[in-house]
């Protein structure tokens, strides 16, 4: 059996539809967290620690734990299946939305970043549910059911930063420390998530494909011991390429996008344009999804994943030669923001097909681990480019790209056609 032709039989279909509907209802309930992390997260710590230089420890200790959390959290998929797995992502950010609150009330630093830490699992089970959709998906269909999920997580993205006023209301009436109340709705929600999941993955999508496809191949060593997903970047070319590839592209969109703000900002953009650069970005990122979704079913991932480096080459080359006006800044970060897109739902279906299914959430659980460890690089390394060289240095970010296009371009072309 290949790597990239799933097993679906016909009483698969229906159950693969009813699966994308609760991962997307699960996506929404979960992008409230991460939205209300990122927006809010950034304003209790610059209360609790006192200082505002720690305000970017928000973003960056979620991010962080996103990255721990997605290798555990996939051997757990791999063992007891996506419905054991999402839910307890989501717990775990409940407990984490709990410890945030309590720590405001103690006004203890350090037990608010474990807070953020725990939080981050909302954004690990974000990335593997996008994942999950793919495990019953046929190859037409594959792109498409991936991305309605990554699409769907806008609708909770967008909430969540908005938290602010009805999330005073709610802490004020439940006598919480202020900047927390947000907190309890997005714990809320990620406890009405693990739930959906609960109730909803039942059969369980992963143990269906797993066991479907140990049917066709009982003596196969994939199904026997799944091998771990370093191991697996060390034995299969396709699999270094696609997860080098999803995590190279997130790390370009960072780097340019995490210094936009501070760019803006310096250049005289008053805070009403910055948030409206932000928010077009993030309608790039997430708003075209499914179209790129279905140009991957189409056309094959791989040449999704070029055409989303020519729209990173257009951002870059935008920002080089206008980061002194304000319109080519924002009309850069929405280019930015449709080649990540392109890139990462593209590659995303490179990394569900590179390898058995047996093997595929421990892969995917690495990918998704390193995909958050190059975004955090991504935004470290930005603020010094932009100290040393401006705005527009941040260019550089064109030998990531040469990086990600080389990868592309190598390997069978049976390996595109998803």
């Amino acid at each position: 059996m290949s790597a990239s032709t799933p097993v679906q039989r016909p009483d698969h279909r229906d159950l693969q539809r009813r699966v994308v509907r609760v991962l997307a209802a699960g996506q929404v309930l979960g992008g409230l967290g991460t939205g209300a992390t990122l927006s809010l997260g950034a304003l209790l710590i610059t209360d609790v620690s006192g200082s505002p230089a720690w305000s970017g420890m928000a973003a960056t200790a979620s991010t962080l734990g996103a990255a721990a959390l997605a290798v555990p959290l996939a051997r757990l998929a791999q063992a007891r299946g996506r419905r054991t797995s999402l839910s307890t992502g989501a717990l775990l950010a409940v407990l984490g939305g709990g410890t945030v609150v309590a720590a405001a009330a103690l006004g203890s630093f350090p037990m608010l970043l474990v807070g953020l830490l725990l939080m981050g699992s909302g954004q690990a089970l974000n990335l593997q549910a996008r994942f999950a959709a793919t495990d019953l998906a046929t190859a037409s269909t594959r792109g498409r059911d991936l991305s309605l999920v990554v699409w769907s997580t806008t609708l909770g993205a967008v909430t969540g930063p908005n938290l602010f006023e009805p999330g005073e209301h709610v802490g004020r009436a439940l006598g919480l420390p202020p900047l927390t109340g947000g907190f309890v709705i997005s714990a809320a929600a990620q406890a009405l998530g693990a739930v959906v999941f609960l109730t909803g993955l039942r059969p369980d999508p992963l143990l269906t494909a797993t066991a479907a496809a140990a049917a066709e191949t009982p003596d196969g060593p994939s199904a026997a011991r799944p091998a771990g997903g370093t191991a697996l970047l060390r034995t299969s070319a396709a699999a270094r390429r696609a997860v080098l590839t999803v995590a190279a592209s997130h790390a370009t969109m960072v780097a340019l996008m995490a210094m936009t703000p501070v760019h803006l900002t310096g250049h005289g953009a008053s805070l009403s344009v910055v948030g409206l650069t932000i928010s077009l970005h993030v309608a790039g990122m997430y708003a075209l999804s499914p179209l790129f979704g279905a140009l991957s079913d189409r056309f094959g991932a791989r040449t999704v994943v070029l055409a989303g480096q020519a729209l990173y080459l257009a951002a870059l080359l935008t920002a080089l030669v206008g980061a002194a006006d304000t319109t080519l800044v924002t009309v850069s970060l929405v280019l930015l923001g449709l080649g990540w897109s392109a890139s990462v739902v593209a590659g995303s279906t490179l990394v569900s097909t590179a390898v058995a299914p047996a093997q595929r959430p421990r892969l995917q659980g690495v990918s998704d681990s390193l995909m958050n460890c190059a975004g955090a690089a991504g935004g470290a390394l930005s603020g010094p480019v932009l100290a040393r060289v401006g705005f527009d240095g941040l260019a550089a970010a064109l030998l990531v790209l040469v990086l990600v296009v080389t990868l592309a371009q190598r390997g069978p072309r049976a390996a595109d056609r998803t």
